[in-house]
């Protein structure tokens, strides 16, 4: 580890947990794509049973049956890994996309729609570097927080953080959540990719509408 000097006591942060939050632009005529396809697939085949408590979840081959929208999204997380990763060494590609490390990513990609009471239980992804998950319908989560839904991620350090002293925090970014968890709302549009390994559940749905999402990973 570099470290610089400095007159003034300073927090670094060590060990830091990567989480991408990207509003994918364009999004609607996408998601309107996406919705019909999941929907089409969801009449004609039995949901799969993983983490899901209640709701639909497909096969893992969305990319095969999900057509053109869903090898387009898949693409879009594709270069959202590659700008994200680097070698050991720090450094990102070059070659004809500057700033780019170029990985070819295999993956795996499957639609889910939660409606009133469905959640999923605590889990990671195993066999991936990037997982990844992408909104097509929040429904009403992010104009209504209170509905529930919500993405939660756990720290990986376990309870350790809030062992000793509980009421008390680290004065940096994040440091509160030390030895808890930290959420993220659904937004249609909204891609969120974190490290395959990081443990997150999805908060049980309160609402009336359905909350479509996809999920994929990158491996490789």
């Amino acid at each position: 580890m570099d470290v610089r000097m400095s007159a003034v006591a300073e927090i670094i942060p060590l060990f830091a947990t990567p989480l991408v939050v990207y509003d994918v632009p364009d999004a609607p005529a996408l998601n309107s794509d996406l919705r019909r396809v999941i929907e089409e697939r969801e009449k004609s085949h039995p949901t799969t049973q993983h983490s899901n408590e209640g709701g639909w979840q497909s096969s893992w081959d969305m990319d095969r049956w999900g057509g053109a929208p869903a090898l387009k999204l898949l693409a879009i997380g594709r270069n959202t890994a590659n700008k994200m990763t680097t070698d050991r060494k720090g450094t990102a590609g070059t070659g004809p996309h500057p700033g780019y490390f170029a990985v070819t990513w295999r993956a795996n990609m499957w639609a889910n729609i939660n409606r009133s009471g469905n959640a999923n239980l605590m889990h990671s992804h195993p066999g991936s570097f990037w997982s990844g998950v992408y909104y097509v319908e929040d429904g009403g989560i992010s104009e209504n927080p209170a509905l529930g839904g919500a993405l939660e991620f756990m720290d990986p350090r376990g309870a350790g953080p809030v062992m000793y002293a509980p009421h008390l925090g680290f004065a940096m970014e994040g440091g509160l959540s030390g030895g808890a968890n930290e959420s993220v709302l659904p937004k249609a549009g909204r891609l969120v990719m974190f490290p395959s390994w990081l443990a997150h559940q999805v908060r049980a749905y309160r609402g009336n509408a359905e909350r479509i999402s996809i999920a994929f990973n990158l491996s490789l």
